[in-house]
């Protein structure tokens, strides 16, 4: 039995997929309803931030009466009113008599209520199936719920020496184009996309997401001393920009700058912005989810303050062998290989030419 609840809670993370870069900061969610003999009779996602859950779908989705019927879902049923009614409660009514559950919410206004709910009223709940990989699923969600900050990554694409640019920053292109596809759909899933005046200002791109139906992310740039061109192609108004700057840039400086691009004042520490004051100005702003596309020294500034939690690393079977090239990482010191960050490693994907790997770094 145990075997084919696992079938089904696969599907319910394909399901969930269908709803990456619509839902945030809701997590990604599906649900399957199925008979004693594990034929499915309904399914169905959350598909837009505001709207219907999964599970809510998937009843209304049904065609006959689901009494005595078992519903599976990734995330525990939600319990309270948000800006959409209880799960639980409609799942209760329907008369339900199985909930098969992958993990726990970990909202604390839900964490454990909805299934607390469900067994009150008579329901059989299975709990912790593929709890491992529900969990890898919604990470954004579970960051934002237990340290409310984004969930940030970063993503590189480098030679095999480690080279994201030659000593004259020319860097387009070092992976293929099927690499620069999948960077495409890594932009329509975060939030956000990071950068630094110092890659607006040498690489002049526009960062937007070219899939089609895709979703342009917001755009962040660290300036703080507005060194950047109000006439830089990241600031065509396609999507929300951000530029997070110093609190002691003037006034003078912000106002040549459209309108619609929102400014986000830091402190500065030897001058630079404080990175952990921006993270929490950020969430407070409603960006949960961040890739960061830049260069090394910010970069590494990210991984020295703990504010990152992914890598996505496209390796391009090339080697630059240039000691004045640019690394994807610099800026900080290591007398022994224990100095190290380390990652753990998630999965490694070979593309048409290039090889992509994910990780998080073990904090």
């Amino acid at each position: 039995m145990i075997s084919e609840y696992k079938k089904l809670m696969r599907k319910c993370i394909k399901l969930a997929e269908q709803g990456a870069g619509k839902v945030s900061p809701n997590p990604l969610v599906g649900c399957v309803i199925f008979d004693d003999d594990f034929n499915i009779i309904s399914q169905g996602y959350h598909e837009q931030y505001g709207q219907n859950h999964a599970e809510r779908n998937a009843i209304l989705n049904a065609k006959h009466d689901l009494k005595g019927k078992n519903l599976i879902v990734n995330l525990e049923p939600c319990s309270h009113w948000g800006k959409t009614p209880p799960c639980a409660d409609l799942i209760i009514e329907k008369g339900i008599k199985r909930i098969i559950v992958g993990m726990i919410d970990p909202n604390p206004k839900v964490s454990s209520k909805g299934i607390e709910k469900l067994k009150n009223a008579g329901i059989e709940v299975v709990s912790g199936i593929l709890e491992e990989e529900c969990k890898k699923l919604n990470k954004v969600f579970i960051k934002n719920q237990t340290e409310q900050k984004p969930y940030v990554t970063i993503k590189t694409a480098t030679t095999l020496d480690g080279k994201i640019a030659s000593h004259s920053y020319d860097s387009k292109w070092i992976t293929d184009e099927t690499s620069r596809n999948e960077v495409q759909k890594l932009r329509n899933f975060y939030d956000a996309i990071l950068t630094s005046s110092q890659t607006v200002i040498k690489d002049n791109p526009s960062m937007t997401c070219r899939l089609k139906n895709g979703r342009n992310p917001v755009r962040i740039i660290i300036d703080t001393h507005l060194n950047t061109s109000e006439n830089s192609k990241i600031y065509d108004n396609n999507s929300k920009i951000i530029i997070v700057t110093s609190d002691k840039t003037p006034k003078a400086k912000i106002k040549k700058f459209p309108s619609y691009i929102h400014f986000i004042k830091c402190s500065e520490i030897n001058n630079y912005i404080d990175l952990n004051e921006m993270m929490s100005e950020l969430y407070n702003n409603g960006i949960y989810s961040i890739m960061v596309e830049a260069g090394g020294r910010l970069n590494y500034s990210l991984v020295k303050n703990n504010l990152v939690d992914g890598l996505i690393q496209f390796i391009a079977p090339k080697i630059m062998a240039d000691n004045n090239a640019i690394n994807s990482f610099y800026g900080g010191h290591a007398d022994k290989i224990s100095d190290c960050y380390n990652l753990k490693v998630e999965s490694t994907k070979f593309l048409k030419k290039d090889i992509m790997i994910s990780g998080y770094f073990e904090k």
